[in-house]
């Protein structure tokens, strides 16, 4: 396994993130770095797993946990008086000039410490890691918060970096996949030769388990330790209640109610023949107007993604969107599992991925492709063409199609006869089957859609 354990800490596995910090920390008059993502991705973990290991005092400040941890940036934010009243408040708080890392954990919910960020950067003594969970959402702050004086947030003085719930590819290594696996994988998707069939089993049989796990840490540890899916779903429930209590806590109000309503419905908005997000199904008689700030604030908290339909195949496929048009999926592939009818789980680890009319195979691959940090978008005409993908792909527009079973899509077949009308050269197609060519489309098992990150 590519993982340690921190005494005091979850376990801690390998993470892309870790890639990131140590070319952050290696970079002259670097800034202070904030590491932003979703709740429960591992941010906090990473961080300090990462600090531990490379400076010699740590000074760990959660002002969620502890809200009293506001008071050391009142009343001015100027370096010295900060540390002044930490190592009053925190007597075994070891703070030595160029040797010690502040984290600041959960720093939304204290816009002060980030106001503070730039002059630790203009100070120079200190080391400053910060994580947030629900940085730039609207109107987050608590009624506590409200009446707190307003921070100014330190534009130019600070690192922001995103960081995603643990990818494919990083179950893969938490699972042991080796070096070799990988670059043979690599190998035969540039050759297009299939994978050696004992291989391509057991990569069939850990996407299945990724499909049902997602990439929390925390469920993923779980799995790990016990193999137990009635455990994963346990603690997969619990984080999205979080979720749901973190809508109450920090949204503004009047919009509460909207929010939550539009989180519960992404079940049954994919769960459509045409999977486009309607507000009439977040609640008959629903408006665009009503809901559009509600599934903001969740897209902002980073739980949802959107894939928005383009108006042609082309690119760039942004200028091409249609602002108005739009499916929803979930952030993380395992979480939706869990917010479906139980049993699914069972389904899912026998092979069994048509569920919900594709909605399952869907997002798995919005998940594969979201969590390389693509955008997403899809291609709908009422002339009934449609695509379930559509991406930038080794300079080119290129559709992705999620079928479970061989044979071309019709409208993949339309667009790929008419290139003179839809532009496109070339497709892929992800499914349970090996890797094959026909023609123009590339085929390719679902597992290998971690590889497609060619721009």
């Amino acid at each position: 396994m590519y993982i340690c354990v921190k005494s005091g800490y979850e376990i801690v596995f390998k993470r892309k993130i870790d890639k990131i910090l140590e070319d952050w920390i290696g970079e002259p008059h670097h800034k202070p770095i904030v590491v932003k993502g979703i709740r429960q991705c591992g941010k906090t973990s990473s961080v300090m797993d990462f600090a531990t290991r490379h400076f010699k005092h740590v000074v760990y400040l959660d002002f969620r946990m502890h809200p009293d941890y506001k008071k050391f940036f009142v009343p001015d934010i100027s370096v010295s008086s900060i540390i002044m009243r930490i190592s009053a408040a925190i007597p075994t708080a070891e703070i030595e000039p160029h040797e010690t890392c502040f984290v600041f954990d959960e720093i939304q919910d204290c816009p002060l410490a980030r106001s503070s960020l730039k002059y630790f950067f203009l100070d120079g003594r200190f080391e400053v890691m910060c994580t947030g969970s629900l940085l730039g959402v609207h109107g987050y702050k608590t009624k506590e918060q409200k009446d707190e004086p307003e921070a100014s947030i330190p534009v130019g003085f600070e690192h922001i970096v995103e960081m995603y719930p643990m990818d494919f590819e990083e179950w893969l290594w938490a699972n042991g996949i080796k070096l070799m696996h990988f670059d043979y994988l690599n190998e035969c998707m540039q050759k297009e030769t299939p994978v050696d069939p004992a291989l391509h089993d057991r990569f069939r049989e850990l996407l299945h388990q990724y499909v049902v796990v997602g990439g929390m840490p925390e469920v993923v540890t779980t799995f790990i330790e016990t193999g137990h899916v009635g455990k994963v779903l346990t603690v997969q429930k619990r984080i999205v209640d979080e979720y749901k209590a973190d809508m109450v806590k920090y949204a503004a109000p009047a919009d509460k109610a909207h929010i939550r309503e539009c989180f519960e419905s992404i079940p049954a908005q994919l769960a459509r023949e045409y999977k486009k997000f309607s507000y009439n199904i977040v609640r008959k008689g629903g408006r665009g107007r009503d809901y559009a700030g509600s599934l903001q604030w969740i897209e902002d908290a980073g739980i949802v993604r959107r894939c928005y339909n383009i108006e042609k195949t082309e690119l760039p496929l942004d200028g091409n969107k249609i602002q108005s048009e739009f499916k929803v999926y979930m952030s993380d592939i395992g979480l939706l599992i869990s917010m479906l009818e139980d049993g699914t789980q069972s389904n899912i680890l026998s092979g069994d991925l048509l569920g919900y009319k594709g909605a399952i195979f869907e997002n798995l691959v919005a998940d594969l492709l979201g969590k390389m940090g693509r955008k997403l978008y899809y291609y709908h005409k009422d002339s009934g063409v449609e695509l379930d993908f559509v991406m930038r792909y080794k300079g080119k527009c290129t559709p992705v199609e999620c079928k479970a079973q061989t044979g071309n899509a019709k409208s993949l077949k339309t667009v790929l006869k008419n290139t003179e009308k839809y532009h496109v050269e070339q497709a892929i197609k992800l499914g349970d089957y090996n890797i094959g060519r026909n023609g123009s489309v590339l085929t390719l098992p679902l597992y290998m859609g971690f590889l497609l990150t060619q721009p």
